[in-house]
């Protein structure tokens, strides 16, 4: 058994010189965060729900992201200031737009 306990050393050596102090974990930039205003958009109420009135109610509104609610669909309940949330009927028209 003596013998393995210099090998053994010889192995852990190595293991220790990673084992140095961590270093400074800098978080990373983060953008503004965005402010998202519905009254803007409200016109567009009765609107056809397409891709391009979805760019159009997010430059509109200040939203970074933009969620459609479909008729009869589940969305989740968490809050998020820069997301605009647009729902539509059956027949694609837009019915409400709400920030959140």
């Amino acid at each position: 058994m003596a013998r393995f306990l210099p090998a053994f050393s010889l192995c852990a050596l190595p293991l220790a010189a990673c084992a140095a102090a961590p270093e400074k974990e800098v978080a990373p930039a983060s953008p503004p965060p965005a402010v998202c205003d519905a009254a803007p958009a409200q016109s567009h109420i009765g609107h056809t729900a397409t891709a391009e009135s979805g760019a159009v109610l997010l430059r509109i509104t200040g939203a970074r992201q933009l969620r459609w609610a479909p008729p009869g669909g589940a969305l989740t309940m968490d809050f998020r200031p820069d997301r605009l949330t647009v729902g539509y009927d059956r027949n694609m028209a837009i019915t409400t737009i709400a920030c959140g």
